[in-house]
């Protein structure tokens, strides 16, 4: 099973919404490919995307999923782990995963959804006291990141990808979802602020940039590392949301020129972090969606499935044009080509 993680510490960079296309692409590319989705994002977008985006009910749908029994969602999962947080009880995945096909009929049949949860960030604050537990002997913490891992085990030979939505943070729940990925999509902005994010993202999973070698000791690199662990690798950069006029005499090409630089000296110093050889197999540009995006995303749909014309999104007419649509659609046909 290859596992995916859309993740940046920095919010606002489009994570989600290049996660939900990029996976509706990837299952349309791939109808024989059991995909699983799995939101690790207390926010739940992506969860409410899959389920029918605003026009569709999805957030009205993801509340009905939660009020099942047992709780359908990632919290109810960890729900379940509370109580034994370092053993793995007896469970059976198939009780928190769905498939939003029967929510939102624009979803592939062939992808599966462990939904998101506010839940998880009321669950934080135990999952870390638990995971840095004093045992004797033992290692806590590792038992506790393993929770994503154990729920994936029972089920990797049903499904051939996992795309895992990840908070913009590094918080416990993060770093577990990361910890069970095998590659990483990250993606960034024309903005300083994510090119500084770029570096802190880099600081807190690999370890680098850290100020101090105390820092390095308590690391998640670190503690993967000591425990034999694969730590996700770098697969993919999304330059997400440029603008169509952007072009190399435009102020923000000195940031993505700093990325590049950035991306390739980390290249060169440790090329073992990346799945790509070169900036330019593994860097995407990604032109803003607009207005199309807006639609897709308000009725939970693919660009390859949306139509041209007038939309009446929450009693407003919303104009999709043909061609501003089909941009969208080979963007995010490229990106999936690329996973």
């Amino acid at each position: 099973m290859k596992k995916y993680a859309f993740w940046n510490n920095k919010g606002g960079t489009g994570k989600t919404s290049l996660n939900f296309q990029a996976i509706l692409a990837y299952a349309e590319q791939y109808p024989d490919e059991k995909i699983l989705a799995m939101d690790l994002c207390p926010q739940a977008n992506f969860s409410e995307l899959l389920l029918g985006g605003l026009v569709g009910k999805g957030s009205d749908n993801l509340l009905k999923i939660q009020g099942k029994t047992p709780r359908a969602s990632v919290g109810g999962y960890f729900q379940l782990r509370l109580p034994q947080p370092f053993s793995s009880p007896q469970f059976n995945p198939k009780d928190f995963i769905i498939s939003p096909k029967k929510y939102n009929p624009n979803i592939p049949l062939n992808i599966d959804l462990l939904p998101g949860d506010p839940l998880l960030e009321l669950q934080a604050t135990a999952i870390s006291t638990l995971a840095n537990t004093q045992i004797p002997g033992s290692n806590p913490w590792l038992s506790i990141i393993d929770w994503l891992n154990d729920f994936i085990k029972p089920i990797s030979h049903i499904y051939d990808t996992a795309f895992i939505d990840c908070n913009p943070s590094f918080s416990i729940y993060t770093q577990i979802a990361l910890s069970a990925s095998d590659r990483l999509v990250l993606p960034v902005m024309a903005d300083d602020s994510s090119r500084r994010a770029l570096q802190n993202a880099f600081s807190l999973i690999y370890g680098f940039y850290l100020p101090s070698p105390i820092y390095a000791k308590h690391s998640f690199a670190s503690k993967l590392k000591a425990a034999k662990r694969d730590l996700p690798k770098v697969h993919l950069v999304v330059k997400n949301r440029l603008t169509q006029y952007m072009g190399p005499a435009s102020a923000y090409s000195a940031v993505l020129a700093s990325i590049d630089t950035q991306l390739n000296r980390l290249l060169s110093d440790n090329p073992t972090i990346f799945t790509f050889d070169s900036i330019k197999k593994g860097i995407l540009d990604v032109r803003d969606f607009g207005t199309t995006g807006v639609v897709a995303f308000s009725k939970g749909q693919s660009f390859s499935k949306l139509s041209a014309g007038r939309h009446n999104i929450s009693g407003r007419r919303v104009q999709v044009k043909e061609d501003y649509r089909i941009d969208a659609v080979k963007a995010v046909h490229r990106l999936a080509k690329r996973l």
